[in-house]
């Protein structure tokens, strides 16, 4: 476990002053998760804990120092190798919100401090000499793929009701099995999550799906996600009564979920395509489940859903789009698309064909031929591009400046060019200059404008 060397500095300059000091908490269980080599595990962050005082340490660093939460014994240091951020080792006191302890009192004991963390593989503690202070079985967690709470998990859910979350997340990130009697109190718990700010929900619930253990997760806690979305609970044991399926609602989205790439766009897309499902089912006269429309129900949930969590406009727009094209048929032509370009651009038509995959695989596999029709799609997408396709009005060979020189003006302008856009995608023009002023001229000539 190689320490940076920034870090480094900041250890020696506490231990030079006579204060200890640690590196503690996730970069220190990121280190020893199978020795750092997992993609995407190396840590970033470096937090260290020390002896020293709030003030002490703002002694030490001087102007490189600042206060950042000298309420809870924090103080950021700007290093060459990017911010530090050091605690004073602490006990919390009562926490009558869930979220955070009402005071904090400062203590001389590292392993006091230790104890007051989530679980035990965020409660082990680097020395800057590779000493590993670790009073709680983190490292043999680790070792075992276990996550359990330091003491009672009751006190530890019920102290901060985050760690719920932080605990499926860690679970899901790092393929952790939830320790029994962990488990048991997240769920008791779970309805504690009412306190806790829908921004910090939603950071905690993006950083999960992601993980490679997520449709795991979300398998085993449903009722855990069905505090802050109940939407999802009807989804599970949801009979499709379909032959195209050989899941319910839910098992469909999990095996969905699990074959799409660990983008949260992606993933939560893939969470929320058939959300809509149980509203609109109906059987025919030969027992035959039917969804007529949940693509629009499903679609107007997820924004509901996301709205709730304070998703980013952009993220949330994304994911609703994708739920309400996952099903909609996009003939494998040119001009089909074009069109699909026009309107999604690049990036989500791509982020559609996958999700199109990974709603195809969770499908019954008989029916998973339909890949070889969303490689076609894929192929004239590659083509098209690499053709330098026009499907946007940044990319046709006139702009405004040459409608205006024609006598157009006013909405008339951008009318004409949506126009000459459609004409393009469909094929009916070539995306040349000439080709479209002569289009245009004909046109106004026609309408008896010249």
């Amino acid at each position: 476990m190689v320490i940076p060397e920034n870090v480094q500095a900041v250890l020696k300059a506490l231990e030079a002053a006579g204060h200890e000091a640690w590196c503690v908490g996730g970069c220190v269980r990121d280190a020893l998760l199978d020795g750092g080599r997992l993609p995407g595990r190396t840590p970033d962050d470096w937090d260290v804990t020390t002896s020293a005082r709030p003030e002490e340490t703002l002694a030490v660093f001087g102007p490189q120092a600042r206060p950042t939460g000298l309420k809870h014994g924090t103080v950021t240091v700007k290093t060459p190798g990017g911010p530090v951020e050091i605690t004073t080792y602490r006990l919390d006191g009562e926490y009558h919100d869930h979220r955070r302890p009402d005071a904090v009192a400062f203590t001389a004991s590292l392993e006091e401090d230790l104890a007051r963390r989530d679980f035990t593989v965020n409660a082990m503690a680097l020395s800057l000499r590779g000493e590993l202070r670790d009073p709680f079985g983190g490292r043999e967690d680790l070792r075992r793929r276990l996550l359990r709470c330091v003491g009672d998990p009751d006190r530890r859910f019920q102290e901060d009701a985050l760690r719920i979350l932080r605990g499926l997340r860690f679970a899901a990130a790092l393929e952790l099995e939830i320790e029994e009697q962990t488990a048991a109190a997240l769920r008791r718990n779970r309805a504690l999550l009412q306190f806790i700010a829908a921004e910090r929900i939603q950071t905690e619930f993006l950083k999960l799906l992601p993980g490679p253990g997520a449709a795991e997760v979300l398998r085993a806690y449903l009722e855990v996600f069905g505090v802050f979305w109940p939407e999802l609970l009807p989804m599970a044991g949801f009979d499709q009564r379909n032959r195209h399926h050989c899941y319910d609602v839910w098992e469909h989205t999990l095996h969905a979920l699990a074959a799409v790439p660990g983008d949260p766009v992606l993933r939560c897309a893939m969470l929320l395509h058939d959300v809509g499902k149980p509203a609109c089912f109906t059987l025919d006269e030969k027992g035959v489940g039917h969804f007529y429309g949940h693509p629009a129900v499903s679609r107007e949930l997820a924004d509901r859903m996301l709205r709730r969590l304070k998703c980013a406009a952009d993220f949330r727009e994304t994911v609703v789009r994708l739920v309400e094209w996952h099903d909609r048929d996009i003939p494998r032509t040119d001009k089909s698309i074009r069109r699909a370009l026009r309107i999604l651009g690049e990036a989500d038509l791509r982020r559609l064909i996958l999700v199109k995959r990974g709603d195809n695989f969770g499908q019954a596999p008989e029916y998973w031929d339909r890949q070889k029709e969303l490689d076609k799609a894929e192929a004239i997408l590659n083509r098209l591009l690499a053709e330098d396709a026009c499907f946007s009005l940044k990319q046709l060979a006139v702009n405004g400046r040459d409608l205006l020189a024609l006598g157009l003006s006013g909405p008339a302008v951008g009318a004409a060019l949506e126009d000459l856009l459609d004409k393009v995608t469909d094929g009916a023009l070539p995306n040349e200059r000439g080709a479209l002023l002569g289009y245009l001229q004909s046109t106004r000539t026609a309408d008896g404008k010249e």
